[in-house]
């Protein structure tokens, strides 16, 4: 993990869409700020694809496709993602799963997350979980006194032994049915409505992440980037990220984007 200040020039000219996380990548302290903001518009007003790709649910997600300055959001650890059409005032959704697959599934994981819960102690379900169609949402550390590092590995492998994927946030545990994660859908994604094959186009994006499910994305990114707090999961990632900004949350996320303004 380098200084984002070792990013090559050319490199970052060459950059044409940026993807990021949103819980302590584009936010702080559980809030977004006005300057965090400010630059997700500044970057979409000067050319790039924005695309946040997200854990939160699909409730939240909706408002964000149709009102941010984003060109579409990726939501639920790659379970669907939703592009508004502001000209035909139309959501397009895509989701990895039919709606009878999605249903009975949240029913599996509704019994799941309610054994965990009795099984850990100090750990909830998410807030946002009533907002979600496809996954579980295991507080450890937003609504909930923050658990130790046992307790959260504990909560991701008893997703695991009951079948799910289970992957650590910086704020949740996230389980759910299924292959899939948010590196494969943000290639459908920029497949069916932007027609560019990330395989072979890779070189032009960033990520901007911060946390242990992130891993997908930094690893397939040679332009990957972590904000400073990624540091705080040394020895948890599979895949690091290419290089950290020195601030954390979304003061590193505007540290990038003022980064890939330089030379345009």
């Amino acid at each position: 993990m380098r200084p984002l200040a070792e990013f090559p020039s050319e490199a970052r000219r060459g950059v044409r869409a940026l993807l990021c996380d949103l819980d302590d990548t584009l936010t702080s302290n559980g809030r977004l700020s006005a300057a965090a903001y400010v630059a997700l518009e500044a970057l979409q007003r000067a050319g790039f694809r924005v695309v946040p790709v997200t854990g939160r649910p699909a409730g939240w997600c909706d408002q964000i496709a149709r009102l941010w300055p984003v060109d579409a959001v990726v939501g639920e650890n790659g379970a669907f993602y939703f592009r508004y059409d502001h000209a035909a005032r139309r959501m397009l959704r895509r989701y990895a799963d039919d709606e009878t697959t999605r249903a009975a599934h949240r029913e599996k994981l509704a019994a799941i997350g309610a054994r965990i819960i009795s099984t850990v102690p100090g750990c909830a379900l998410a807030a946002d979980q009533r907002y979600r169609e496809t996954d579980l949402a295991i507080d450890w550390c937003e609504d909930v006194p923050r658990l130790p590092a046992e307790a959260v590995e504990r909560i991701a492998a008893l997703m695991r032994e009951a079948g799910l994927t289970a992957k650590v946030s910086s704020i949740h545990v996230n389980g759910w049915i299924g292959a899939y994660d948010k590196l494969a859908m943000t290639k459908m994604l920029f497949q069916e409505r932007f027609a560019t094959d990330i395989n072979a186009r890779k070189d032009e994006f960033v990520f901007a992440g911060d946390s242990p499910n992130d891993a997908p994305l930094f690893g397939f990114f040679p332009n990957s980037v972590g904000v400073a707090n990624v540091r705080a999961f040394a020895g948890q990632l599979a895949a690091e990220p290419a290089y950290v900004t020195q601030a954390a949350s979304g003061a590193g996320f505007c540290e990038l984007a003022e980064f890939l303004f330089k030379d345009r």
